[in-house]
């Protein structure tokens, strides 16, 4: 199965108005197709996918998710953007929602971490693209630091294209 990226992921959501507000204030979807207060299908900013986000409301009484605690499930997905300058804006946006749940450096990927609000994570991060990966860096791959933001924004450029040669296929 040659898988080439996600298409799509859907989420159980107890209110659905709720959640569209959150993604579509805070990380930029554009609603694309509504069935009021049951689902609603988003799309990225920046994506050609006719929607890259489903919600569908379960309601108010639906219980916390227990997937790493009690249940298996998904931990998280993970959104990757373009530039150190996107992911300081990103990280903003979250700060001023209160999702903000915390920042890793985990060598070749810089990553926010973040909750909806059902409680949902999620992560949004930059790669280091390939020809800056040097074997130092590739050596500390296996280690977690806190993120310092500012400092990686000075070390490889703000507007640096992240995942080039990782995500990203090489130009041709």
């Amino acid at each position: 199965m040659p898988v080439q990226r996600l298409n799509h992921a859907v989420l159980f959501v107890r209110d659905v108005d709720r959640s569209t507000a959150f993604y579509r204030d805070v990380l930029g979807f554009r609603v694309k197709v509504e069935m009021p207060g049951k689902a609603v299908f988003l799309q990225a900013e920046g994506s050609t996918n006719d929607h890259d986000l489903g919600l569908f409301a379960v309601g108010a009484g639906a219980g916390p998710s227990e997937a790493g605690r009690r249940t298996v499930g998904l931990y998280h997905l993970a959104w990757e953007v373009d530039t150190l300058a996107e992911l300081a804006r990103i990280r903003g946006a979250l700060q001023d929602a209160g999702a903000l749940v915390g920042a890793s450096d985990h060598a070749t990927t810089k990553a926010l971490y973040a909750a909806d609000p059902d409680g949902i994570e999620f992560e949004v991060s930059w790669l280091l693209p390939a020809d800056l990966i040097t074997p130092d860096i590739q050596a500390a791959g296996a280690t977690t630091r806190p993120l310092d933001l500012d400092a990686e924004i000075a070390r490889f450029g703000a507007q640096t294209r992240g995942g080039i040669g990782v995500s990203v296929p090489l130009p041709a």
